[in-house]
């Protein structure tokens, strides 16, 4: 595996992360038609698991399926795959080899009541499974944020001494937080340098509304004058939170919505300085070649193509 100039900086900026951790990192870099670009986007499928079968699938029942996750990552070209243990382990087999996998070792259902994730996988079977790096949901604002935390630093810890990296989830929810707190500029931005802070080597987080939400936030954005009037701006600054860019920084593609409209947030993506999308229900719940056009569609975006 050749590494591009491109991602050769990228790693630069892991600087305590061992040869097995880089060379895991850049295995998710370089793969797909985005590969050395600096760019990514990823294949998640943990929608199971929170939302149920039926609410995930049903629109498109071929997606019960887990083969049918793995090749539609496989045929669309993407970075890499993620999900959760009995979906990883359904078809790593088969498609061994064919794109890095991301194992989600937390997991939440539509079921409870509280703000939390339970532990569902573990850096053993990411190893077991030839996955390149371990995947984990935190909720900073919820009762058991700090419980969260402490389960993260001590997997991401392991993950790292064997050379796997780390992919974080850092999702505000719960607590005080109503539902435009949730993505309010500040509260993503708080969240994504939260899981840099953490450790993450990949970090995920929704695009941010131009919503203030903390009073005391809100005063210091007014009083430096922080530029939050289009969504490339909002998207600099969330990436600015993650140590100036020194961490890799991708966005969730949220609930359906049209082609287009998913189109226009991907391109404030890519102007922001975003590396990439993480991209779930957009994709799998359509037919599979209306899912593979919309993928052709967002990596042309971040190809400069479109």
């Amino acid at each position: 595996m050749k590494i591009s100039k491109t991602v050769k900086r990228i790693l630069d900026n892991y600087e305590s992360d061992s040869p097995g951790t880089k060379t895991n990192l850049a295995r998710i870099l370089m793969h797909g038609r985005l590969g050395g670009t600096g760019k990514m986007v990823i294949l998640p499928v943990d929608q199971g698991f929170e939302h149920g079968p039926a609410r995930s699938f049903a629109s498109n029942p071929d997606a019960y399926d887990p083969h049918y996750h793995f090749q539609l990552a496989v045929d669309a070209g993407l970075n890499a795959y993620a999900a959760p243990l009995g979906m990883i382990e359904a078809g790593a087999g088969t498609f061994a080899g064919a794109i890095p996998t991301i194992l989600k070792v937390n997991s939440a259902n539509s079921l409870a009541t509280n703000k939390d994730q339970a532990v569902t996988g573990s850096v053993m079977d990411a190893l077991r499974l030839g996955c390149s790096a371990i995947g984990f949901t935190i909720y900073p604002g919820a009762d058991e944020q700090f419980d969260m935390m402490e389960e993260i630093r001590e997997l991401a810890e392991e993950a790292k001494s064997v050379g796997l990296a780390v992919v974080m989830w850092s999702y505000p929810r719960g607590g005080k937080l109503d539902k435009a707190g949730e993505t309010a500029l500040d509260i993503c931005a708080y969240a994504c340098h939260m899981a840099a802070l953490l450790g993450a080597h990949i970090i995920k987080v929704k695009p941010p509304t131009d919503v203030l939400w903390q009073p005391e936030a809100k005063a210091v954005y007014e009083k430096n004058k922080v530029d939050l009037s289009t969504q490339a701006k909002r998207i600099a600054h969330v990436v600015q939170a993650a140590f100036n860019g020194r961490r890799i920084v991708v966005f969730s593609g949220g609930e359906s919505k049209d082609t287009e409209g998913l189109f226009k947030e991907v391109r404030a993506l890519r102007d922001g300085g975003a590396n990439g999308s993480i991209i779930g229900r957009n994709t799998f719940q359509r037919p599979r070649e209306d899912a593979l056009a919309l993928l052709d569609g967002i990596i042309k975006i971040y190809q400069n193509k479109e």
